[in-house]
């Protein structure tokens, strides 16, 4: 089901004149969205460049108002630009406007999974994603980001950030292995860390406030981080 908040957000964003297409990526996507739990991943294409402050407040307004408490996040992308992958576009998320790329797991997302609150289909807009356009995304995020972070282990000591390092190494390891993405309730069940941690990582993704001990919980994620991140840097 489509929360109503990404339903006005289509009209709103057609309304202006200038926005051609919202596409839904991440588990709204993949039928794994837990209200309260997840984010809202959406990507929008315009046709020409995007007035930043026209989005900035209008998203300020929703997050105000029917997207409260739902993390709705939507990136902006120029079609002119949209096959250049290095490209950095606006980016609503987590109540402000920042500059991303639309990264490899999200068009994949959107090819495979995608699809259109308002304009045409993901697929339509979007070249398809091999098997190995899906390994190389996913070695990517692992080398770019997750490598960054795995240099940084105090960063584990946020329990969303713990859980987001877990989850992301059993979708990056799928990925690499098999050229399919997993979705996130599927990532806690392969995450590699002991049976009482994956229990609570699968009942915070149900909803559930339950704590996981802090320090002993980002040791176990940022190993989790260094080893599969030295393994995606591995030729072959």
């Amino acid at each position: 089901m489509i929360p109503p908040a990404v339903t006005e957000l289509g009209r709103e964003l057609v309304a202006l004149g200038w926005v051609t297409d919202l596409l839904v990526a991440g588990s709204l996507a993949t039928g794994d969205y837990r209200p309260g739990v997840s984010d809202i991943d959406l990507v929008a294409l315009t046709d020409r460049p995007p007035h930043q402050d026209v989005l900035a407040e209008l998203h300020r307004r929703l997050d105000a108002g029917p997207a409260r408490g739902l993390a709705l996040g939507c990136v902006y992308v120029e079609t002119a630009r949209l096959a250049d992958r290095d490209a950095e576009h606006p980016t609503w998320t987590h109540g402000q406007l920042v500059q991303r790329i639309l990264s490899g797991i999200t068009r994949a997302e959107l090819v495979r999974h995608g699809h259109a609150i308002a304009g045409r289909a993901p697929r339509d807009v979007l070249p398809a994603m091999t098997d190995d356009d899906v390994r190389d995304a996913a070695r990517a995020e692992l080398t770019g980001y997750w490598a960054w972070a795995a240099r940084r282990p105090w960063l584990f000591r946020d329990p969303v950030m713990a859980d987001l390092g877990l989850t992301s190494m059993a979708r990056g390891r799928h990925a690499l292995a098999t050229g399919n993405l997993l979705t996130k309730t599927q990532a806690v069940a392969a995450a590699d860390a002991p049976a009482w941690l994956i229990g609570q990582l699968r009942a915070r993704r149900d909803g559930e406030h339950v704590t996981s001990p802090r320090l002993r919980t980002a040791l176990i994620a940022w190993r989790d981080v260094r080893r599969t991140v030295a393994r995606a840097r591995r030729p072959g």
